[in-house]
């Protein structure tokens, strides 16, 4: 309680002057035109980076769409590649293919929406900033 009344007295202490000269005006007018460029500048980021999520989630559900009638559309016995030669971990990888491209697929489809989530976290959190 002490500081605040430390800076309360501070405060009441500062007596400033303000001269109504051409030259405060223009500095003013400068200021606050410049506070609105970071504001306008602010919003279109934000709009930019709304368009870019719901792009990004168009093309998510697009390509899981793809990813899914792909892996469903083949038959679960044939492998996705073969291979002609001896060696044992090019035969395991022929072998478990499609198993390990819908693991591969999946781990990216899940990066992916934690990316999202992220992104729009941030954002949320930018504007709760910014309104303050």
């Amino acid at each position: 309680m002490n500081k605040d009344k430390a800076l309360e007295e501070l405060f009441l202490a500062q007596k400033p002057h303000f001269d109504d000269k051409a030259g405060f005006m223009a500095a003013l007018t400068r200021r606050l035109d410049a506070v609105e460029y970071v504001r306008q500048h602010q919003e279109a980021t934000l709009r930019r980076y709304k368009m870019a999520m719901v792009a990004a989630f168009v093309i998510g559900i697009v390509s899981g769409a793809v990813t899914l009638a792909f892996v469903l559309s083949t038959p679960a016995d044939v492998p996705l590649f073969t291979v002609h030669v001896q060696s044992s971990i090019l035969l395991w990888l022929a072998d478990n293919s499609r198993t390990l491209s819908a693991t591969i697929l999946s781990l990216l489809m899940s990066l992916g929406l934690m990316s999202i989530a992220s992104n729009v976290h941030d954002i949320l959190r930018m504007q709760a900033n910014r309104h303050m």
